[in-house]
């Protein structure tokens, strides 16, 4: 979205999708996306999955000794 200048607001507009699940996308807060989410985000910005999303494995909690 920062890319193509569009806040949450027109992407929301844009695309059908409820605000707080935009925000939630932008923020990184959004725990999975749906088929449906994709597929609406991919239309608007003209793009493929592999584009908006990106892999981060998780790492397990180290303690220091």
């Amino acid at each position: 979205m920062g890319e193509r200048r569009m806040n949450i607001q027109a992407v929301a507009d844009k695309t059908g999708l409820s605000r707080p699940t935009i925000s939630a996308l932008y923020h990184d807060k959004a725990k999975r996306i749906d088929y449906d989410t994709l597929n609406a985000l991919c239309s608007c910005f003209d793009c493929t999955p592999g584009e908006l999303l990106e892999y981060h494995p998780d790492t397990p909690n180290q303690v220091s000794v």
